[in-house]
């Protein structure tokens, strides 16, 4: 039954896209065309991607070093087994499935079967997931929304079964990263406070250790996407991730910029977090009058809510730029994500009469609807335009890059789209013969009249490697950023190979490493009874 009414409530989202088309968000092309990028990967046998090769119309970007794999792993796979004008509404289903059913999982803890029904159907269509499905298609932010019930359940239960929760603790933090770096970002502060606030009123301060060991082997279980994340940053114009309009500055609840489509959006995402508020204040008020959850749980929720009302305003405005990692975030109403979580579980605890529900559900309904007809319409791509893409790949003509994933010293703007894979980029004159183009490799010969220079479709990049008749040359660039290759008189054969630079075969051993230790964990823990402690 709850996967029944969760997957039915996540089927009600999806009823405008039979007369309207597919939602197109801010992030649907960036995402469809990695999946379509990552699928075509895979059928050339590449399975761990790195290398966006129809990025930039066939210039490529190293856009999978640096995006979290979950995503675009679930959308590649499925887009291999369903027609493709479906993909992205199967992934939308799929993801608030598994967030109703793990806020189901954590519901339990306090409400009866019907109840935690509730709050799980709720959870997967609230008024933020609707906002990320209509507006946004952050499709890894979405996915990413499963994780959070699983994180207030471990830190409910970390005082009682300390080191038999690390494990688990462990994996969901690796798997955050995996999923959406902003959201980890959001769960590692949210772990850290919500384990303060139990230690604090436990006195268990041992449980701290047990969460800063659990964030450590996070990280090392996601090492082989972490590291050469972190690295090789100095390869590429990160910075361009926190361009005017995309800061935290701009993105404050009611801001105002200079850009009136920017501000519509925000208005339209400060009034759902208003909404949220209200009806958070209005069902804790009710949870802490009735006492129906420990206290533990209560002091955790409410100090988690603050902290995203928090963060929402102008006024935390020092720790966007003082928190670590926070101003990467870009948009604090992010932490919506979290907050929405903490509403429908209190709104589930606290108001059992099913018209104080109704009223409430009804209130986020509205919301959306006004938004959507008074502030800003969604937008829609029809089959055709989905066509398109799946045409773009499939002709090499590509795709638009990313900024912050161009290499240094690259300027997209000043590429020839329909330039051959290889030309001479001087006045001699010879024959090429390309016998191999991938993501990953590519080799052709070239048989000269005069030693001189070829210009490969390919943006430099320090992972490519050059040889020349089986030696490593000293490759130059373009002013746009494209490879040049010398070459002499004759026949040369030349391959062109994405390597494993050190940083990536370093995270591969520490997730490696990480993995044993997950596993003598899951052993130990079997063999050690659990310890409780008693809530004051």
């Amino acid at each position: 039954m709850p996967i029944i009414v969760i997957g039915l409530a996540a089927f009600s989202v999806e009823i405008p896209f039979f007369f309207e088309g597919t939602p197109s968000g801010h992030d649907v092309e960036f995402h469809l065309y990695s999946w379509l990028d990552v699928a075509n990967q895979w059928t050339q046998g590449t399975f761990l991607t790195r290398w966006a090769e129809m990025a930039n119309f066939g210039y490529g970007e190293p856009r999978f070093i640096f995006y979290p794999p979950a995503s675009w792993m679930l959308g590649a796979f499925l887009s291999k087994i369903f027609p493709w004008i479906l993909v992205s509404d199967i992934y939308l289903w799929v993801c608030l499935v598994l967030a109703g059913l793990s806020m189901f999982v954590l519901a339990r803890e306090w409400l009866p079967r019907r109840h935690a029904i509730f709050a799980a159907a709720l959870y997967a269509v609230n008024p933020y997931h609707l906002l990320i499905v209509y507006w946004r298609s952050a499709f890894a932010e979405l996915l990413a929304a499963a994780l959070l019930p699983w994180l207030f359940l471990l830190v409910l239960r970390t005082p009682d079964q300390r080191w038999r929760v690390l494990p688990w603790l462990s994996l969901l933090l690796a798997a955050a990263w995996l999923t959406n770096a902003p959201a980890a970002v959001m769960i590692h502060y949210s772990l850290a406070l919500l384990l303060l606030i139990v230690a604090w009123r436990r006195k268990a301060w041992a449980i701290l250790l047990v969460g800063a060991v659990a964030v450590l082997l996070g990280a090392g279980l996601a090492g082989f996407y972490l590291l050469p994340a972190i690295y090789e940053q100095r390869w590429v114009e990160i910075a361009q991730a926190l361009s005017p309009g995309a800061r935290p500055q701009d993105n404050f609840l009611f801001i105002h910029t200079k850009d009136a489509d920017h501000d519509a959006f925000n208005h339209l995402v400060s009034w759902l977090a208003v909404t949220e508020i209200a009806i958070t204040i209005s069902a804790a008020w009710a949870v802490r009058q009735y006492q129906r959850i420990s206290s533990d749980a209560w002091a955790g929720l409410a100090a988690w809510a603050t902290a995203c009302v928090f963060v929402l305003l102008p006024v935390s405005a020092f720790l966007w730029h003082w928190m670590p990692k926070m101003e990467f975030m870009q948009f604090p109403w992010r932490w919506l994500l979290c907050l929405s979580m903490v509403m429908v579980l209190v709104l589930a605890i606290g108001v059992h009469r099913s018209w104080k529900r109704a009223a409430a559900c009804a209130l986020m309904l509205l919301v959306i609807v006004l938004g959507w007809n008074r502030i800003q319409a969604p937008w829609w791509d029809n089959n055709g335009d989905l066509r398109e893409m799946q045409d773009n790949m499939d002709s090499d003509i590509g795709y638009e890059g990313t900024n912050e994933y161009t290499p240094n010293g690259v300027d997209p703007s000043a590429i020839d789209k329909d330039a051959r894979k290889v030309t001479i980029d001087g006045p001699a004159h010879g024959a090429i013969q390309v016998t191999e183009w991938n993501a990953g490799n590519k080799a052709f010969t070239a048989d000269m009249s005069s030693p001189d220079r070829l210009a490969l479709k390919l943006f430099a990049y320090p992972a490519w490697r050059v040889e020349v008749n089986d030696h490593t040359v000293q490759t130059a660039t373009r002013k746009n950023g494209q490879i040049l290759v010398p070459v002499m008189a004759g026949m040369n054969h030349v391959r062109v190979t994405f390597v494993r630079t050190w940083d990536r075969t370093a995270g591969g051993w520490i997730s490696l490493v990480g993995a044993g230790l997950i596993v003598w964990l899951f052993l130990g823990s079997l063999r050690k009874p659990i310890t409780t402690s008693q809530a004051p």
